[in-house]
């Protein structure tokens, strides 16, 4: 791109300017012809076991006046309720609606959060959401992004081994990372993630933990078959003390409620901090929809939420299991099983020469209207200061966001094409 008078040069983020390309090809999100196995979109209709889908709201009179920045009480309430079902039961201290800011979708969340930081070097890892390349370089001025890679070999985990180094290495004041992790599907959980809020504590880091893929969480049964994990997984479950813990975490309705259209999401963490992003927002961007936010409320009702909740592990582990099979079966490895999100992270290297490469194999996808994410957008490069080709350029991420139907007919299109290479 080229800047144009007093515009900077603005690219645009990794996934978006692939479906650029493969808008280029043909491909729209609307037509019945093109399965995306790209973009990070789950189903959003009926599931098995799941509550009925919200499809109205009833707005309160106040509801078409502007609304308190950090999102209505009612829902803030509601949030805290739900984490304190789900993750802090028998917790002494809880959280609030205090602890919680409601902002307009999960990229805003954390922008507001990457904003009410002061100067620091904070650690990133790669690969993850290619988003973090774009939020952080925005900031450079005022922080100081350290890579920390993690390795197939240690199942893309980042645990507090890496954050120990992060703070005596590097002077690490601040750790972002994606828990479940797009796009590797690697899950730090149990005495694992206990172990990193215990080292953060014990370092004064503080934790940006972006739990967007939290209720998507699956584990191996007793005969080595995965299936729904017992719960969903979150670091909420280990803070000791929800103001002393310096714990930020981001999650909303896009993926794990599957409203993705309601751009809705929502920061929790300790008072003082929540009350900064408040501040934030009233200059960024004013709060949420009330209209939105209305109508959460009764998504986050208590027996509505745990019933889907449950229903997304349990369909979402169904297609699991028909991804990474598929896609074994065709010759894309697969090293890490996912235990979280709703990804596939392949390796392309042992394929035919000529679809070897995630952006190759991206390209002979769309031919058969397929949309695939080349691996070179998730490694997360804040100001393009790593240079030359990316570790993930044989990489891809594989989606089985869509319906299984959708799901299989797309890797089946893959599989042909494939074949035709060998």
């Amino acid at each position: 791109m080229t800047a144009i008078g007093h515009l900077r040069d603005i690219p645009l983020m990794g996934v978006a300017s692939v479906l650029v390309d493969a808008a280029a090809a043909g491909f729209r999100a609307d037509a019945p012809e093109w399965i995306n196995l790209g973009q990070g979109q789950p189903e959003s209709g009926a599931l098995p076991g799941a509550p009925e889908r919200v499809k109205q709201v009833e707005l309160d009179p106040g509801d078409c006046t502007y609304g308190p920045v950090n999102g209505i009480p009612e829902l803030r309430a509601a949030v805290a309720d739900h984490y304190n079902r789900t993750y802090r039961a028998g917790a002494a201290r809880k959280y609030t609606a205090e602890n919680i800011a409601i902002v307009q979708g999960g990229r805003l969340a954390l922008n507001r959060v990457l904003a009410a930081l002061g100067e620091c070097t904070i650690g990133y890892r790669f690969p993850d959401y290619a988003g973090y390349s774009d939020m952080l370089g925005t900031h450079l001025a005022r922080l100081s992004p350290v890579p920390i890679p993690t390795q197939a070999d240690n199942g893309f985990v980042l645990d507090e081994t890496a954050l120990d180094d992060l703070v005596t290495r590097c002077g690490g004041s601040v750790l972002l990372m994606s828990n479940p992790c797009n796009p590797t599907g690697s899950v730090l959980a149990g005495e694992a993630l206990r172990r990193l809020v215990d080292k953060a504590k014990a370092t004064g880091c503080t934790l940006l933990i972006d739990e967007f893929y939290s209720h998507y969480h699956y584990a191996p049964g007793p005969d080595g078959a995965w299936g729904p994990a017992e719960l969903p997984v979150s670091a909420a479950a280990h803070v000791a003390d929800p103001e002393a813990d310096q714990v930020l975490l981001i999650d909303g309705l896009t993926k794990n409620f599957r409203y993705p259209g309601w751009r809705l999401g929502w920061v929790v963490g300790p008072v003082e901090f929540i009350a900064a992003l408040d501040r934030v927002g009233a200059v960024l961007d004013g709060g949420a929809s009330r209209a939105a936010q209305r109508a959460a409320l009764a998504v986050l009702a208590p027996d509505h939420a745990a019933r889907e909740t449950l229903a997304v592990r349990r369909e979402f582990a169904r297609k699991r299991d028909t991804a990474v099979t598929a896609l074994r079966e065709m010759g894309v490895r697969v090293d890490v099983e996912p235990a979280g999100t709703f990804y596939v992270w392949g390796r392309l290297d042992e394929l035919p020469e000529a679809i070897a490469d995630g952006d190759a194999f991206f390209r002979a996808a769309l031919r058969h209207r397929v949309v695939t994410i080349p691996g070179r957008v998730f490694d997360v490069n804040p100001g393009g200061r790593r240079r030359g080709r990316s570790a993930y350029a044989s990489w891809a991420r594989f989606s089985f966001g869509p319906e299984h139907a959708r799901l299989v007919e797309g890797l089946e299109r893959l599989r042909r094409m494939i074949c035709e290479h060998r």
